[in-house]
């Protein structure tokens, strides 16, 4: 999953004073305050659950109360992590309207975006602390402690991003400024309040009204994805329903719980130690000793790299930081364009979204139901189908390289490097493996990565910086708190679009397609495209998962297949530009300015698109190992 960031940094106003001096000293506080346990919890996470898997698979003696503990510690570092990413301003949002602003007109929208983010933490922080609570009075079986110590999670974390959002505002506007955001978007959720009784009356048009209308308006401002999602599901509730609100809460709970999604942090700390042991490095250049001197052969290793690096991070960002900086010097040495390396970056990166343990292929199996370990095996002839569409292309646009100064690797120095890879060649292989061979579950087999990664980064590689490990642990809290952030957002939303009836109607909409199964892949198609363009990836799929897997199922599309199909379609969407923020991602790692890879992307996408077909109309390429 990749992020944005919101802005906050690059404004050029820098405060003064008494009260700006005071302003700093209490975010480095609160800083150290929540990133330390932030970092700690990541730490405790891997360990709880690499003990689960010892005792369970090793000793033979279960840890009954290892998943609750986890659990338990979960919801503190998903709430944490989400502080961490709004103090650094990394929460997901689509910029590419407000980046368009002049630089005093963006600055003022992010105040508007940061207001609109601390309007429904204030909406629900008196929610979350009755839901908390209300957990006082539940046990739980194993530790046999109120689950309250569990859900204080939610109504501390709230707090502190409240606090934490207004010290940013002042820290980087004019008090005037900041003061004139809060209140306008005071303004406009007291006129909602007051429009209340009228909307009720409008029945089933407040779908349209808060989740296209309000939704898109505060998407396309730069509100962040979770924050816009969660927002309009508390207005619609709120003002059109009887509906306690303190189900908001509830449901943002349930969809940050679930013990799947734990694999989501534990995968980003694995994809960023994989890089910084260079382990990655090794796989490349082995790689590009054997592909290197024929024409496109960098590009080819760019596209086997992807591959590669995506089966063990899960994560887009992490890949991409991981294989850009390896192989674009050399690519330019030999007359690559900036344009098309970002191109085939992007490219690449929608090509391997479905290449385990890929995030998205986690979330469709947390929130639909559909086998991890079937995900995992049906997601790896996909990605190489779209990419030997790729490689087509680069053999077309780089028939005509001139190779003339480059030299062949010997058979030894092949050998040599395939030794090197092999450690980190074989990570992919054990992940599945363990999952396959029921050593650990999708959630534990992680850990096992994690550790595999840290003896070959201290043993084989000899390449293992101390000081790097808190950062990275930071970082990995940040990503995971945005990206759990948005599924808790995004289930309350999905939950009140079920409730609503709009599930049931849209279900008899799809059903009653012409064309059956196959106009009802195309259709999701389009769909997920455009989704994953405006919404990214993660925030789509839990949004519309839960309500077209089950149609998918009833007529006759195995889930597999069709979760290959949207989570490619969702790739192409989120890697395109100009709304697409994975290519504006790519662009910042391989630090190209955005503009030249505009039209080499087209071609990149065309191919893309070929290849999802032949995906889409092959189903055994997605269940045939099944």
């Amino acid at each position: 999953m990749d992020t944005q960031r919101d802005g906050l940094e690059e404004r050029v106003f820098v405060p003064s004073g008494p009260f700006a001096r005071w302003l700093d000293r209490i975010d480095r506080v609160l800083g150290t305050l929540i990133e330390v346990p932030a970092a700690l919890l990541v730490l405790a996470e891997v360990v709880v659950l690499l003990m689960g898997v010892i005792w369970r698979y090793v000793l033979h003696l279960p840890l009954i109360w290892s998943d609750e503990l986890a659990s338990i510690l979960f919801l503190w570092l998903a709430m944490l992590g989400s502080i961490v990413a709004l103090r650094r301003g990394e929460h997901m949002r689509m910029t590419a309207v407000v980046s368009a602003l002049p630089a005093r007109q963006r600055a003022f929208f992010d105040l508007i975006a940061t207001a609109a983010a601390i309007a429904f933490l204030v909406l629900v922080l008196h929610p979350a602390y009755e839901f908390a609570a209300d957990e006082a009075f539940v046990t739980t079986p194993a530790l046999e402690i109120p689950n309250s110590w569990r859900a204080a999670a939610l109504p501390v974390g709230i707090a502190l991003m409240i606090v934490i959002g207004v010290v940013h505002m002042f820290r980087h506007a004019p008090a005037k400024e900041a003061l004139l955001a809060l209140a306008g978007v005071t303004a406009v959720v007291a006129l909602a309040a007051l429009a209340g009784t009228s909307l009720k009356s409008l029945g089933n048009w407040n779908l349209l009204i808060f989740f296209v209308g309000g939704v898109g308006a505060m998407v396309l401002l730069g509100v962040p994805i979770a924050f816009s999602f969660g927002l309009a599901t508390f207005a619609y509730l709120s003002l059109t329903t009887s509906t306690p609100t303190i189900v908001v809460v509830g449901r943002m709970d349930e969809g940050m719980s679930h013990l799947i999604l734990l694999s989501v942090p534990l995968f980003v700390l694995l994809g960023l130690l994989i890089e910084m042991t260079g382990m990655a490095r090794a796989m490349v250049g082995f790689l590009a000793s054997l592909l290197g001197h024929v024409r496109g052969g960098l590009s080819y290793v760019l596209i086997g790299a992807m591959y590669l690096v995506s089966g063990i991070s899960g994560s887009k960002a992490a890949d991409m930081a991981a294989v850009a900086p390896v192989l674009f010097p050399e690519m330019r040495a030999r007359g690559a364009k900036p344009g098309d390396l970002v191109a085939l970056l992007s490219a690449t990166g929608a090509q391997t979204e479905t290449i385990p343990p890929s995030l998205v292929l986690i979330t469709i199996g947390s929130v639909t139901g559909v086998s991890i370990a079937a995900l995992f095996t049906g997601g790896l002839l996909p990605g190489i189908v779209l990419g030997l569409a790729l490689a087509v292309l680069v053999w077309w646009r780089y028939r005509n390289e001139d190779l003339s100064g480059v030299r062949r690797a010997s058979a030894r120095e092949i050998g040599k490097a395939f030794l090197i890879s092999i450690p980190a060649i074989a990570l992919p292989f054990i992940i599945r493996a363990a999952v396959i061979e029921g050593v650990a579950t999708a959630t534990e087999v992680s850990t096992i990565g994690i550790v595999y990664a840290v003896v070959a980064g201290l043993l084989v590689y000899r390449q293992f910086p101390w000081r790097k490990i808190y950062p990275i642990l930071v970082y990995t809290a940040g990503l995971s708190g945005s990206i759990l952030l948005i599924i808790g957002a995004a289930t309350g939303m999905a939950w009140a679009l079920t409730q609503s009836g709009f599930s049931q109607a849209l279900a008899e909409f799809m059903k009653a397609l012409p064309g059956g199964a196959f106009t009802f892949i195309a259709v999701s198609i389009v769909a997920f495209i455009i989704l994953g363009s405006v919404l990214e990836g993660i925030p789509a799929i839990v949004l519309f998962g839960p309500l077209l897997f089950p149609i998918a199922r009833q007529i006759g599309v195995h889930e597999v297949h069709y979760a290959m199909s949207v989570i490619l379609a969702m790739g192409m969407g989120l890697f395109a530009p100009p709304f697409g923020v994975g290519y504006y991602a790519a662009c910042a790692i391989s630090r190209i300015h955005p503009d030249e890879g505009m039209k080499p992307i087209i071609g990149y996408l065309i191919a893309l698109l070929v290849g999802l077909i032949v995906v889409v109309t092959v189903p055994w390429i997605s269940v045939g190992f099944l």
